[in-house]
């Protein structure tokens, strides 16, 4: 079953956000990971708008987008992370 890993971003640093993205989607195909998409916010249909643009990306499994957010090779890209943005990211595990 694929799982998905959906960030919602809002902007501190866009130059250090491009060099997190860059390392971010390298170390996340490791784990079978694939940019669905990306873009901005272009309309709040329900509840508080509070970012500004969003990425999605498929695992093969919840157990291997797990593995890659805990792995050696994302750990030290969660500082860059923080430094670049404020970034909730959440993680589905889709049913059928």
């Amino acid at each position: 079953m694929s799982a998905f890993m959906i960030a919602r971003i809002t902007t501190r640093d866009p130059v250090k956000l491009k060099e997190y993205m860059s390392l971010t989607t390298r170390t996340a195909a490791q784990f079978g990971a694939e940019l669905v998409g990306r873009g901005r916010a272009a309309r709040t249909l329900n509840g508080a708008g509070d970012h500004e643009s969003v990425v999605v990306a498929r695992f093969p499994s919840l157990e291997r987008l797990e593995a890659w957010y805990d792995s050696d090779a994302y750990r030290p890209l969660k500082a860059l992370r923080d430094e670049a943005a404020n970034m909730h990211m959440t993680a589905y595990a889709l049913d059928g």
